[in-house]
């Protein structure tokens, strides 16, 4: 039997990278997803599935997913709270905006799809934040998105205590540096970018970058039963980076 047949699971920020990771691995598994993304893309996946578009920081749209579990699928066992957004700079130059924005995204979304679901969720439920390495570590030019995944692996852990009773199990995955298309983007971008790759994978211990599959493969082990005296814990997925 597959992993996940006959439950549903949400995914938010699913369109690309980490997120489509995610869903082509869960819906190969069995899985029945509601799909969230500000935009509706493709992935030709198996199985069945429902888009709702909308934004994360938007708590309707948590409302929205959530309902669409219900009426397509008639229940809800899995989230994953994927949906984030990047902010990289000066820390004294960082404006008010984009730091509500980065938190808005990245912590209140994510607390407004938990609440959503952990309210829906039958025992056995599980819900699982993309976090970062940054939250535990500092790095420069990133202090406020290292703080936004911060709060949100504190979530993780308080959520998992208080949602315990409820029979549901909150972790977290934090990856290091992977290989998604805005990472791709962005080296291209850099004056010489095989230097730039070779000087990022000389920092993690396992000499490569991960990739979008390595991390999916961590959130499916969180999400699925095997995990199931799990909870309150952060998996980094990151080639031995924060170990080192």
């Amino acid at each position: 039997m597959k992993r996940f047949a006959g439950r549903t699971a949400i995914i938010t920020g699913y369109s690309r990278g980490i997120g489509a990771a995610t869903a082509r691995r869960l819906a190969d598994q069995g899985a029945r997803l509601v799909l969230v993304g500000r935009r509706a893309a493709d992935l030709g996946l198996p199985g069945e599935a429902e888009v709702v578009e909308g934004d994360v920081a938007a708590p309707g749209t948590a409302a929205a997913a959530v309902a669409a579990a219900d009426r397509r699928f008639g229940r809800l066992d899995v989230l994953v709270n994927n949906a984030g957004m990047d902010l990289a700079g000066d820390l004294l130059a960082t404006s008010e905006s984009d730091a509500r924005r980065v938190f808005d995204t990245n912590f209140f979304g994510a607390l407004f799809m938990l609440q959503a679901a952990a309210r829906e969720m039958r025992p056995g439920g599980s819900i699982v934040n993309v976090t970062s390495r940054l939250a535990s570590i500092g790095v420069q030019t990133m202090s406020v998105y290292g703080a936004s995944k911060g709060a949100l692996l504190s979530l993780t852990r308080g959520a998992a205590i208080d949602l315990a009773e409820r029979g549901i199990r909150v972790n977290a995955v934090a990856p290091g540096m992977t290989a998604t298309s805005l990472f791709e983007e962005w080296v291209a971008g850099q004056r010489d970018p095989e230097a730039t790759r070779r000087a990022i994978e000389s920092q993690i211990p396992q000499g490569r970058l991960g990739s979008p599959a390595d991390v999916a493969a961590a959130i499916a082990f969180l999400a699925s039963e095997e995990s199931g005296h799990i909870t309150g814990t952060s998996l980094p997925v990151d080639g031995g980076y924060t170990a080192a």
